[in-house]
């Protein structure tokens, strides 16, 4: 991939091709009628239809694909110029979301119309040339781009996500404080600024970026990532730690037991235990968090401040970003 305006590489991105789609334009009726009535095809659009999977795929990688492909069927029918933007970018972008958007979002030029397709934002402005790129022959806003309108669009948590996976895809930190200078004022920025002060490339998952999220918001000492743990059995990381009183939190997804990889769940039970048990005997405490505990934060929060002995007292000051959202966020895995 590249920036096609600069030619800039764009590191680690893990991008999913585009699904192939059967437009109604041009297609045999008789197949038309078939497909229609066969449970496995999806309308994903105006006379756009995609097939069912190659193989079978979890709920969120069905979620992602559909998403994919609603944004195919708006290209295929788009008229206006335009780019397509905010969870939508971050989708092609390969970002992590934590929710799959179930609209197409669109930057352009002009106005909407009031009596436009519901399922696609339209957002009004202008995309400089700096900022458009083009992926997979669609027109997306750059990387740096994506993560700031993300930042000033959703909640702060979710938006913690797009911004750390953005990082770590390879967007440049330089270019997007730039970017949001360039938007001091306006709706959103203070929150995105506050929230991209938090992000971190170092962060491996949305599970990751949602603890930390809420250990600050509560007030914790800010944690380390990727902690180096020293072992009998060689040397690991950590997802997040604290060097004293050597606690190190792990976030726990549950894939890497389940066979996605290629180990069979067995193999991958007994190899994290030995990894645990050398890390504990090397003197760290570990505490898994999974996708449950995010759902009640205080008690996620209680069990950190009693690892790390401060009792009920707080600790860091907490940035201005995880103070800001009081709106209690229902979390999930993408």
């Amino acid at each position: 991939m590249s920036d096609v305006e600069t030619g800039r590489p764009v590191a680690g991105a893990r991008r999913e091709p585009l699904p192939s789609l059967v437009l109604a334009q041009g297609e045999d009726q008789a197949r038309l009628r078939r497909l229609r009535r066969d449970p496995a095809w999806t309308k994903v659009g105006r006379g756009a239809y995609l097939p069912p999977p190659p193989a079978e795929r979890t709920p969120a990688e069905r979620d992602r694909r559909a998403a994919l492909a609603r944004v195919r069927a708006v290209h295929e029918r788009r008229t206006a110029t335009g780019w397509f933007s905010h969870q939508t970018a971050a989708l092609l972008w390969g970002c992590d979301l934590l929710d799959v958007p179930s609209t197409t979002h669109l930057v352009q030029r002009s106005r909407p119309s009031d009596h436009g397709d519901a399922s696609v934002a339209r957002h009004h402005g202008t995309v400089p040339v700096g900022e458009q790129v083009v992926l997979d022959g669609l027109p997306v806003t750059s990387l740096e781009r994506t993560v700031v309108d993300c930042a000033c669009l959703l909640d702060p948590p979710a938006a913690l996500v797009v911004a750390d996976s953005g990082l770590r895809i390879g967007a440049d930190p330089e270019r997007i404080d730039a970017l949001l200078r360039a938007r001091a004022g306006r709706r959103g920025a203070a929150r995105a600024r506050g929230v991209l002060d938090l992000a971190d490339a170092r962060a491996e998952s949305p599970g990751e970026s949602l603890t930390r999220w809420h250990l600050l918001r509560a007030r914790l000492p800010a944690p380390d990532l990727q902690v180096p743990l020293p072992t009998r059995l060689g040397l690991f990381r950590g997802d997040l730690g604290w060097d004293e009183p050597r606690v190190v939190v792990e976030f726990d997804g549950f894939v890497k037991y389940s066979g996605a990889y290629g180990s069979t769940a067995p193999d991958a039970v007994f190899a994290e235990k030995r990894r645990q048990d050398a890390i504990e005997e090397a003197g760290w405490r570990v505490l898994r968090v999974t996708w449950s505990d995010l759902r009640d934060p205080a008690a996620l929060a209680g069990r950190v401040r009693r690892a790390l002995g401060r009792g009920d007292r707080d600790g860091r000051r907490v940035p201005a970003a995880a103070r800001s959202s009081s709106r209690a966020e229902v979390v999930r895995p993408t």
